[in-house]
């Protein structure tokens, strides 16, 4: 799923080749991916894209006062193309949602597509950003300036979940995912399991910094990428998510993982659990 790292950078992308220029036509493939009628969609079409932006995990690309709002969800991406087919693409074929061509030149713009068979890829098209009930309910985003340590503190203080859920929450803090959280919790040498409410004050600075230097240092990595090789940026920066099986590139420890119905997460034992593993009671079951 792309984060707040490979959406911030997709932002900076698309600020620099789409801003100036209009929309020709807009062509969705797959009707599940529209999740408002009023403005349509075509209602973009002739409009000039102004600007772009980044709430969240959510892509807000501006034309003359509409906003085109992208959610990528797990499996979703933008594809920029500089030659887009003339013929109109094919409905239930493949993985094409969305088809958008620009004005000039003639053949640029931009596919969204989705793999796999949840279709949870997001299409919104609004006259404010805040419509969208996603990005209403966002916490604070852990690149503002308003994300101090003294903020992060009074958002763990009260909170009986495990921290790892609490970094995924997108109502308390916005962008992270499941691989960043991973990312953040091993540079803080703390288990995903910790209670947050039970952080002292040192564990809190510590994760807090974690939060900051993990995603700059992302952004920074993706910086001036093009849009088709983010994905493998963000792939080959990390050091423990996704990673099962292999040494921790701090201790030489073997990363383990632990299972969920739908997700997963990796961690080190040594730097981050005592040297103890976790319970993964879908393994547990397994090897009944």
């Amino acid at each position: 799923m792309p984060e707040l790292p490979e959406v911030e950078a997709l932002t900076g992308f698309l600020a620099e080749h789409l801003v100036g220029r209009s929309v020709a036509r807009v062509q969705p493939v797959a009707v599940s991916v529209l999740k408002t009628y009023d403005p349509p969609v075509t209602a973009l079409e002739g409009l000039t894209f102004t600007a772009a932006r980044r709430h969240g995990k959510f892509l807000d690309l501006t034309a003359d006062g509409l906003h085109l709002v992208v959610h990528l969800a797990r499996a979703g991406w933008l594809q920029w193309r500089e030659n887009l087919p003339a013929a109109p693409p094919r409905r239930g074929k493949g993985p094409l949602a969305l088809r958008l061509h620009l004005a000039e030149p003639e053949g640029t713009g931009f596919d969204l597509t989705e793999a796999g068979t949840q279709k949870r890829l997001a299409v919104h098209v609004v006259h404010d950003p805040a419509e969208v009930p996603g990005i209403a309910r966002l916490g604070i985003d852990p690149l503002a300036g308003d994300f101090t340590e003294e903020a992060f503190a009074g958002l763990l203080r009260d909170e009986r979940r495990q921290i790892k859920g609490v970094l995924r929450d997108q109502s308390v803090l916005a962008g992270i995912g499941n691989a960043y959280s991973d990312e953040i919790l091993h540079v803080a040498r703390m288990s995903p399991f910790k209670l947050a409410a039970s952080l002292d004050g040192e564990e809190t600075a510590r994760l807090y910094e974690a939060v900051g230097t993990t995603l700059r240092e992302a952004v920074e990595r993706s910086h001036g990428l093009a849009a088709g090789k983010l994905k493998a940026e963000k792939k080959s920066g990390l050091r423990v998510h996704g990673r099962t099986g292999e040494p921790c590139p701090v201790c030489g420890d073997t990363i383990r993982e632990v299972s969920f119905s739908d997700s997963s997460l990796q961690y080190c034992p040594t730097c981050q659990t005592g040297g103890k593993p976790l319970a993964d009671r879908r393994m547990s079951r397994l090897l009944k």
